[in-house]
């Protein structure tokens, strides 16, 4: 490894945000997946989690049923360096998070719904992504913190789900940058020195 690329792959990894991550609930179309961890990878997401398409999710093919896909091409390759966690169902990911400290916020068009700028992403914070036509299940919107929304001025309600998590995500970013978390690290020693042994493994280049 040349020492340009050492530098860049610290200085990427000590801007990591271990309390910043995504949970995408049957996200089945590869683009949107790949674009998500994408823009999770842009504004220093450690680790993102999904949980695959069920059967009985309208409009699905037998094909995709609990596979998780994506598409280098539309990932930029942040597929190797973004980790992503698999969860076999709602319960169990909720209980993965919940367990990490995180406030669980769903992407959701509901009474209760607040404008996503309200929310305090410099607390540990998992936004919920939903499939692409149908949104966030009820079970799982029953079980969020809280439901957040994107003020729309035109016709349609909505965003495709990958620029919704982008524009999300960005204002945490926006957030933490305004408090300073990207100026240190801020892994655990432990977590820093595995992922760095993840990363500067010559196989991942």
């Amino acid at each position: 490894m040349t020492p340009e690329r050492e530098h860049k792959l610290r200085t990427v990894l000590e801007r990591r945000q271990p309390d910043l991550t995504v949970l995408m609930e049957q996200v089945n179309k590869p683009h949107n997946l790949s674009a998500i961890l994408r823009t999770c990878d842009a504004v220093g997401v450690l680790e993102v989690h999904a949980i695959p398409p069920q059967k009985g999710l309208p409009a699905l093919e037998e094909a995709e049923v609990g596979k998780i896909r994506t598409y280098n091409d539309t990932s930029g390759s942040a597929a190797k360096w973004v980790g992503l966690r698999v969860h076999p169902d709602v319960p169990s990911a909720f209980a993965h998070l919940r367990g990490q400290g995180f406030r669980i916020y769903a992407t959701r068009l509901s009474e209760q719904a607040t404008d996503y700028r309200a929310v305090d992403y410099t607390q540990p914070t998992c936004i919920l992504l939903g499939a692409e036509k149908w949104g966030v299940s009820e079970e799982a919107a029953a079980l969020a913190d809280g439901h957040i929304v994107i003020p729309m001025l035109g016709m349609v309600q909505s965003l495709n789900v990958s620029v919704a998590a982008a524009v999300i995500l960005f204002e945490a970013q926006r957030q933490r940058l305004e408090a300073g978390f990207y100026e240190h690290p801020r892994l655990s020693p432990q977590q820093y020195q595995a992922v760095w042994e993840a990363w500067s493994d010559p196989r991942r280049r």
